[in-house]
């Protein structure tokens, strides 16, 4: 057989395509893999990694070779890479837009879009002034106004999934920083979908009404696709209550609704790429069906879709066309004025804006970088006839991939370096103020303390117009005959993993419960599970909160309340949980004593009934604590708070307290010290009682005792008033407040006072919040 039968036997071949796709794809993950193993231990992100591994794959390196060249790059196979482009990038953006913290991007909008506009602008002026230039050196032929346009793209567009990923790889996508450099690079999308619609248009030759009325066309179907998703969504969150998650039809058929929306919009000429943000950002976050997408997209577009749209992001450059010294000059110049638009853009909205100079030129390179767009918009402008120069095509795909190596190698670098900036930067509840964005980390192993720790998250949200963004962490046992390392399963449940101890439906109660509390607080709630064994279950509570920079972080008492009132002991394991994150955690830290709310459900959260919460001062950096926790509590129109100070009765004896069998030396230091306490006492009290107390929103009372057996009585007397007690959990020395408030202390890691009030001859209704500032401060 000759060798021209042998090519049409090729041609013919229609399973070829599909080989050749899945051998690229194959090849993309592993090389991935392999240059993510090397790059990890230099600090470099994973999608440097799977550009690079795409790069290497390509034309500019192994597919010199004619034998490689061949199999990956048949003309027929093209369609197939596009279509699979276009559902991975229909994939993607509806996870960003799903994922996406809206009230964040609605609150900071202002700033995300200066920042955006400075780049974009910069860019666009750049391109501006050397497209006629790049015109005439690549011998294109066409419009020199579109070109300009797809110049302009190349140079002002920033991959909002190279961002997003890239941030969370990096771990600050939680940040300030990393938040906002999400919402400016979806804002800069935007433009360049804009001028990508524009050059679209230019092969049908629309008028002006003719784009109007198809634009109101889209609109419309966007629109009434994101109403009838809703009204699905909620069909099927109320189908089947007892189940955890959607069966697989259902979500085949939500799947559908979204891709068949997508796949018309781009029929119309339009590019779907926010249109999925958008039905990604409307989707009804409560119930079952966005736990489930959640779980099954995050896992798929993480492990499969993202290194394979990064690697052909990479695969799509040829630097075979670099072989005159002429368009190695165009290259570079492409790439040194989409770089220095960006950093000299991004900088002067961040002078107007007031943001450090280090954060500035870190949001710069983020937002340069390229892959996303600008590759659609090029070989939109190719295949449409619009821009009909192969040179000026690969040059700038070219331009777009190096440029995109360059800024994430220098991203990791500075991510490296300015490690505290953007790092973990924890504010004690003491100094965090009310009017900021309180993140909170509650976790619970059971249904049972689910209706108190739901009533303390939504007195938490003080007024409607304070940000919080809770997050809620089912922990499940591993048990130790399958013990392995573990693992975090966003919104995904493990039946086998549940001990027999347990009770089977808690997972399908705490879900619901959940849900729940979305739909009735309309507070957005981040539902996560992690399955480990109780010896090192605190690594993962304590990870998670520093990856989501969490201010605080509540766990569940290792005793739930009988319905005769008595406690009952659950699994030693958790009260280890609980003491090892008391020692290792960066925030602070709260355990939850459920006394009196031993009903599932949320019941609103609390939010029709008043609750009187008691604050118990007693002095020291856990106090504080405590007292700076009542703050956001005071805000809440359906919360009454009273800080109640203990203090010891005036005595005439100024050594009163002092050991005097201690050395003259350790008797000065312990003087010194309690001095620095009381101190910081008085501040924190004189200043909270000047804003919160004179101004009526919170009570204030003093407490006079002799001893700890008057402070146990007065405590006593208080037991049916409060719906809850807060206190610190120590670190007020001995004080004679506390002295013999009990004859025996069995539980340590809630401190003298918070085990008095937990112990079960201490008959109470209201629940006990145990505080405790972190002790890295």
């Amino acid at each position: 057989m000759d060798e021209t039968s042998e090519l049409s036997c090729t041609d013919n071949d229609m399973m070829n395509p599909a080989i050749t796709m899945t051998t690229q794809v194959s090849a993309i993950l592993v090389l991935s893999h392999v240059f993510q193993i090397v790059l990890k231990r230099l600090g470099q992100p994973a999608p440097l990694a799977q550009i690079l591994a795409g790069f290497v794959l390509g034309p500019s390196v192994l597919s010199r070779a004619p034998s490689i060249h061949v199999f990956f790059f048949q003309n027929f196979a093209i369609d197939f890479y596009e279509s699979m482009a276009l559902y991975c990038r229909i994939s993607i953006m509806f996870l960003i837009g799903l994922e996406m913290d809206i009230p964040y991007l609605m609150r900071n909008l202002r700033p995300a879009g200066i920042i955006a506009c400075g780049g974009c602008i910069m860019c666009t002026i750049f391109a501006t002034a050397i497209s006629f230039f790049v015109y005439e050196e690549t011998g294109s032929r066409g419009s020199r106004f579109t070109m300009a346009l797809v110049i302009t793209v190349i140079l002002a567009n920033t991959a909002s999934p190279i961002v997003f990923r890239l941030a969370a790889d990096l771990k600050f996508a939680t940040s300030d920083i990393g938040r906002l450099a999400i919402s400016s690079s979806l804002i800069g999308d935007m433009y360049a979908v804009f001028i990508l619609v524009i050059i679209s248009g230019e092969k049908h030759k629309r008028t002006v009404n003719g784009w109007a009325l198809m634009a109101f066309l889209s609109a419309g179907l966007l629109i009434g696709i994101i109403f009838a998703t809703t009204y699905l969504v909620n069909w099927l969150n109320k189908r089947n209550r007892d189940e955890k998650n959607l069966q697989a039809v259902e979500v085949m058929l939500l799947c559908s609704v979204i891709l068949v929306a997508a796949m018309i919009l781009e029929t119309m000429g339009f590019s779907s790429i926010i249109a999925c943000f958008l039905m990604g950002s409307f989707f009804p976050r409560g119930g079952k069906s966005a736990r489930t997408l959640l779980a099954i997209l995050t896992y798929t577009v993480h492990n499969f879709i993202f290194p394979i749209y990064f690697g052909y992001t990479g695969f799509k450059a040829d630097t075979n066309y670099l072989n005159e010294l002429k368009r190695i000059a165009i290259v570079v110049m492409v790439i040194v004025l989409s770089i220095g638009g960006k950093i000299l853009g991004t900088l002067a909205a961040c002078w107007y804006l007031k943001t450090p100079l280090n954060e500035g030129i870190l949001l710069a390179f983020l937002l340069n970088m390229k892959g996303h767009v600008d590759i659609l918009t090029l070989t939109t402008a190719f295949q449409n006839k619009v821009v009909n120069s192969s040179i000026f095509y690969n040059l700038m795909v070219s331009s777009v991939v190096i440029s995109s190596i360059i800024s994430a190698a220098l991203i990791g670098f500075l991510v490296r370096r300015e490690s505290y900036t953007i790092g973990i930067k924890h504010i004690p509840m003491e100094f965090h103020s009310p009017d900021k964005e309180l993140k909170l980390l509650a976790c619970v192993h059971s249904r049972h303390p689910l209706n108190s720790m739901a009533k303390l998250i939504v007195s938490l949200r003080g007024s409607d117009n304070v940000p919080i963004s809770p997050y809620f962490m089912h922990l499940v046992e591993l048990p130790e005959k399958i013990k392995k390392k573990s693992v975090f399963y966003e919104q995904e449940e493990d039946d086998d993993s549940d001990d027999e101890d347990y009770n089977n439906n808690d997972v399908v109660e705490i879900n619901e419960a959940v849900d729940v509390f979305i739909e009735e607080t309309q507070m957005m709630i981040h539902h996560f599970q992690t399955v480990a064994p109780f010896v090192t279950m605190y690594e993962d509570i304590c990870d998670f909160a520093d990856d989501i920079r969490a201010s605080f972080i509540v766990l569940p008492y290792h005793k739930h309340q009988r319905i005769d009132g008595k406690f009952e002991n659950d699994k030693e394991g958790i009260r280890t949980t609980n003491q090892k994150v008391l020692r290792n955690a960066q925030c602070s830290v709260a355990i939850l004593v459920d006394r009196g709310h031993t009903t599932t459900g949320t019941q609103a959260a609390g939010s029709e009934s008043l609750q009187q919460i008691a604050i118990l001062f007693f002095g020291g950096p856990d106090d504080r604590e405590a007292l700076g926790f009542s703050k956001r509590l005071s805000t809440h129109h359906h919360s009454s708070v009273t800080v109640i100070r203990f203090l010891p009765v005036p005595s005439k004896d100024p050594n009163t307290g002092i050991n005097v069998s201690q050395k003259d030396d350790d008797v000065v230091v312990a003087i010194d010290h309690q001095k620095e306490i009381d101190e910081a006492d008085s501040s924190a009290l004189a200043n909270f009682y000047h804003r919160y107390v004179t101004s009526g929103k919170v009570r204030f009372q003093e407490k006079y005792v002799d001893n700890g057996a008057q402070t146990g009585m007065i405590l006593r007397d208080m037991a049916e008033t409060y719906s809850m007690f807060i206190v610190g959990k120590g670190g007020r020395g001995e004080s004679i407040l506390t002295t013999g408030i009990s004859d025996w202390e069995e539980c340590p890691e809630l401190g003298v006072v918070g085990d008095f009030l937990a112990s079960s001859e201490f008959d109470i209704s209201g629940s006990v919040l145990v505080v405790q500032q972190s002790r890295r401060f």
